[in-house]
């Protein structure tokens, strides 16, 4: 179990790195980019037990969102409408709520779903091709079902898509712990054969192309 463990570890820093490298990937995220911001609300983050690395994933996520914002491109964040009977994230309840430790601006679009796919019977499919988007940086909760389904539905969607490796997390469950959660997920998306391709990466690696228009303005 232990040789596992490492064994794991090293991958998932190799094949990254790798996969990379094969796609000649510019460490700069490109324009025409919008990051998604999934279920990053009260009632996930604030559980007893919380989420693995909580308080240090909203910070990450921030971090992430404030470079994008610098450069121009979209946030959106995703809100979870759970079923009227649940506990934690029924609508309107302080734990449907987003994060108050979440940085979000005014004017920012906020999607609501039902199911762990951000896309399904919600508008944000338009809202991402009216903004000519056609790359995602995902981030949030919980890696293992809507973080997972929402990077699926967008490969499928023909989105490239770049995964903050630390800015994701997950509960425990019975079978296995949070931490090992995230790192199996971040292997496994790095080698999925998508069209448009899945890039693993970590939040201090992070850097936004700003605009045309910015970069006009910078050197005049």
């Amino acid at each position: 179990m232990f040789m596992a463990w490492v064994i794991c570890g090293v991958e998932i820093l190799v094949t990254t790195r790798s996969l990379t490298a094969r796609q000649k990937m510019n460490p700069i995220i490109p324009v025409q980019t919008a990051v998604l911001v999934i279920d990053v609300q009260t009632g996930l983050f604030c559980a007893q037990p919380a989420p693995f690395e909580a308080e240090a994933v909203v910070e990450r996520i921030n971090a992430v969102t404030g470079r994008a914002r610098q450069a121009g491109a979209p946030v959106i964040f995703i809100q979870h409408d759970g079923e009227p009977d649940g506990e934690d994230v029924v609508p309107f309840t302080e734990g449907w709520k987003l994060h108050p430790k979440l940085e979000v601006r005014a004017g920012e679009l906020v999607i609501r779903k039902t199911t762990c796919d951000s896309f399904y019977k919600t508008p944000l499919e338009t809202e991402l091709r009216l903004r000519c988007i056609t790359t995602l940086v995902l981030m949030g909760y919980a890696t293992d079902f809507c973080v997972d389904a929402t990077l699926r539905s967008a490969a499928s969607r023909d989105f490239r898509v770049i995964v903050i490796a630390d800015a994701h997390t997950t509960s425990e469950n019975p079978v296995l712990k949070a931490e090992m959660v995230r790192q199996h997920h971040n292997w496994a998306w790095a080698n999925s054969i998508t069209r448009r391709g899945v890039t693993v990466v970590m939040e201090s690696e992070v850097r936004f192309q700003p605009l045309i228009s910015e970069i006009g303005d910078n050197a005049a």
